[in-house]
């Protein structure tokens, strides 16, 4: 297996989960007439501290990895 497989696995899967929740959002204004504003403030948060994350653990590796050059 690929060495990033496992985190641009996760990329992906926020992606389509975003795109997902965003056509559910689209489709429960259509029904209702108002967006659940604090859902989609939690949501978005959530999954963005996800990526930050994600891109910090990959951050630490390679700044270790450089460290172990030397």
């Amino acid at each position: 297996m690929k060495k990033n497989f496992f985190s641009k696995l996760i990329v992906l899967l926020v992606i389509m989960l975003n795109i997902g929740f965003a056509i559910g959002v689209l489709y429960v204004f259509l029904k209702v007439g108002s967006e659940p504003t604090t859902l989609v403030t939690a949501w978005f948060a959530f999954t963005t501290g996800e990526l930050w994350m994600l891109a910090g653990i990959k951050k630490n590796k390679i700044r270790q990895e450089s460290k172990d050059d030397y």
